[in-house]
C-alpha cells in the first residue's frame, strides 16, 4: 500500500524554510520530503543510493549517515546546496532480526546504534549550532511505536531508537533557550515496504503470522500519517512544542 500526494496540501507557511532529511527516498521519508515541498520548503534528502524514488522538487545526495565521515560530507553539502538549514528530519533507520537478542552479532549492534542513534547525533552536532546562532530551527528525531514493547529480535534497533529518544529530550532542553525546538515522532506499524519486509522477517523468525491484530482506529497507518505530524512539529503552528514524543500508531501502543 503507498500514500497519494495531496495536491490540495499546499500552505506556503514553510516558505523560505530550508530542510534536510534523511532516508528521503522511500516510505515515510518520501512522504516527509513531499509534504515539506508542497509546505514552500526548499528540501535537501539523503540516501546511501539513488534506489528510492526521489521526489521531484527536492535536491539529492548520497551519503551514508552511519559514519562521522558521512555525517561531515552530508552538512557540507547542506552548507553548499542549501547555505544552511531551518529543519532536519532524522529519518535514516532499520535493522535486521535475529532469533535471539544474545545471538545479536557486536558489529550489528554498533550498526544499529551508528544507523538509528550516532547518526542524529553526529548530524545534531554539525547543524544545530548553526540553528542556535540563527536564534530558529526544528529538528525531528524518528523513533519507533515499539520502544515500550522490546523483544529480542530486533532489541539492537529497539534499544538504539529509546537513546534516541532520551537524547531528544536532552537536546530539546539545551537548545530551548536558543529558539531550536526538539521532537521526537515515534510512528506506529505504517504500510511501506521497509515495514512489510520487517514484518515478514519477524513472521518467519518468531513462527508466527506477525503481527495479527488491528490498531484501534481500524486501519495501518499510511506515510503521510506520520509525514503530517512532522509538518505539524516543524511548523510555527507547534512555535510552543519542544520536548515531545509524537506518537503516531492508531491507539496501538499507548504511552
Amino acid at each position: 500500500m503507498s500514500t497519494a500526494h495531496n495536491e490540495n496540501s499546499a500552505t506556503g507557511e514553510l516558505t523560505g524554510k530550508r530542510a534536510l532529511v534523511t532516508g528521503g527516498t522511500k516510505g515515510i521519508g518520501a512522504a516527509v520530503v513531499r509534504q515539506l515541498l508542497d509546505a514552500g520548503a526548499e528540501v535537501l534528502t539523503t540516501a546511501r543510493s539513488a534506489s528510492g524514488t526521489v521526489p521531484e522538487g527536492a535536491r539529492f545526495v548520497a551519503a551514508d549517515v552511519r559514519t562521522r565521515a558521512g555525517a561531515e560530507a552530508l552538512a557540507e553539502a547542506v552548507a553548499d546546496t542549501l547555505g544552511g538549514v531551518d529543519i532536519v528530519v532524522h529519518n535514516a533507520g532499520g535493522a535486521g532480526p535475529h532469533r535471539s537478542a544474545l545471538a545479536i552479532p557486536d558489529e550489528e549492534w554498533q550498526d544499529a546504534l551508528d544507523l538509528n542513534y550516532l547518526s542524529a547525533v553526529r548530524l545534531d552536532a554539525l547543524l544545530a549550532p548553526g540553528m542556535r546562532d540563527r536564534r530558529a530551527g526544528a529538528i525531528v528525531h524518528v523513533s519507533s511505536a515499539v520502544v515500550p514493547v522490546p523483544g529480542p529480535l530486533f532489541l539492537h534497533y529497539t534499544a538504539a531508537k529509546a537513546a534516541l529518544e532520551n537524547y531528544s529530550r536532552g537536546l530539546a532542553t539545551e537548545l530551548a533557550p536558543a529558539g531550536v525546538r526538539v521532537n521526537t515522532v515515534t510512528p506506529g506499524r505504517t504500510a511501506t515496504p521497509g515495514g512489510e519486509e520487517t514484518r515478514r522477517q519477524w513472521a518467519a523468525l518468531s513462527d508466527t503470522t506477525g503481527a495479527t491484530s488491528t490498531p484501534p482506529l481500524g486501519r495501518e497507518g499510511l506515510p503521510d500519517d506520520i509525514a503530517y505530524a512532522v509538518l505539524y512539529l516543524v511548523s510555527d503552528r507547534a512555535s510552543w512544542v519542544t520536548g515531545t514524543n509524537l506518537v503516531v500508531d492508531g491507539g496501538e501502543f499507548p504511552r
